[in-house]
């Protein structure tokens, strides 16, 4: 059975089970809705137009009725709607049908997601956007992506790359995981990097241009550079941080392309989520600190967060929220300096 609802500007016939599951006729996720609102902020806010936009995973096909409805006019050339189960392909028509969406720029497939890819030409935009690991379309989405193209890549099992299954974790993406207080960026520092060593077998250098841990997922836009140069600067940049890794230790963020995003953005959660980003993306630091773990750990009274920060700032370091967690801090700061920020501060109150 289904139903309809209404998703940003988009309407959708989607199957009316409440949990979500593999075993859905056809896949639709309401929780992904923050995905594909930040997918559609993005693409506004980058250069490239005229994309040839891939959707291998299409489920309901709302991504990328969004896309059609939400992207700026010289966005997209033409963008193809891809799922293995014949009811996702007969549910994007009626979908699109339902939008009054009828036009040459698109293509509908049923066939594997992988075999989708490589029997194409190539795309400007390519969407992982799987049920659990990203893993089985690296390889394929790599080799069809083009120059200057961007990947987007989600993965849900957080559960591996956040260190509750560190086996899993060696496994699926050749590293180890540390469950601690910066997890979840650790995770998708290891998940880049996994997709960079893919790209590096191609002569394609993935570079991270946005990246962010949201309930159950992780999500990464790449985009990518072909060189064998760019390629090995890129890898130089893989090593441990404390006993995690090896992942990667350069930038998650592009500053320019936050800045176009909190412009472009209307919806006041998002637009605070990216300020934070962009307040962090400044500061050259590989995770933060847990205030409330580190204050505990070495007998420290907690001061609140943004009174922390402008002391922090005052003894000559930078500081900032993080976008990972609520009681999170990225600095610069030595623990033994901001050991010594805090009994500053106990001894002023």
């Amino acid at each position: 059975m289904y139903k309809i609802i209404q998703e940003s500007k988009a309407k959708i016939k989607v199957p009316e089970e409440k949990k979500v599951s593999k075993k859905l006729p056809v896949f639709y996720n309401p929780v992904m809705k923050l995905n594909r609102d930040i997918s559609i902020l993005l693409l506004n806010s980058i250069e490239n137009k005229n994309m040839q936009i891939a959707l291998p995973l299409a489920g309901t096909g709302i991504r990328g009725i969004r896309f059609l409805l939400e992207l700026k006019k010289d966005k997209i050339k033409y963008i193809s709607f891809n799922d293995w189960n014949k009811e996702a392909v007969k549910i994007i028509k009626q979908n699109l049908k339902l939008n009054k969406l009828k036009s040459n720029k698109i293509q509908i497939k049923n066939q594997d997601a992988n075999l989708f890819l490589l029997n194409s030409t190539g795309f400007d935009y390519i969407d992982i956007d799987p049920f659990g690991t990203p893993n089985p379309f690296l390889d394929a989405a790599v080799k069809r992506l083009s120059r200057k193209g961007i990947l987007a890549v989600t993965a849900t099992d957080t559960s591996s790359l956040a260190g509750t299954f560190p086996l899993a974790c060696l496994r699926k993406y050749w590293a180890k995981p540390l469950r601690n207080e910066t997890k979840h960026e650790n995770g998708i520092r290891i998940l880049i990097r996994k997709v960079q060593l893919i790209g590096a077998q191609f002569n394609k250098a993935l570079i991270p241009i946005f990246s962010y841990s949201v309930e159950h997922y992780y999500r990464i836009f790449f985009k990518v550079e072909k060189a064998k140069q760019k390629t090995d600067k890129l890898l130089k940049n893989h090593d441990y941080y404390k006993e995690a890794g090896p992942m990667w230790l350069g930038s998650l963020w592009a500053s320019k392309l936050i800045n176009n995003m909190i412009k472009d953005c209307k919806e006041e959660s998002i637009s605070k989520f990216l300020k934070i980003i962009k307040q962090e993306s400044k500061i050259n630091a590989v995770g933060f600190y847990d205030i409330h773990k580190f204050c505990k750990k070495h007998k420290l009274k907690i001061p609140k967060k943004q009174i922390l920060i402008k002391n922090i700032r005052k003894a000559g370091y930078k500081a900032t929220e993080t976008s990972f967690t609520p009681e999170g801090i990225r600095s610069n700061i030595s623990k033994q300096a901001l050991i010594k920020v805090l009994k500053t501060l106990r001894a002023a109150l």
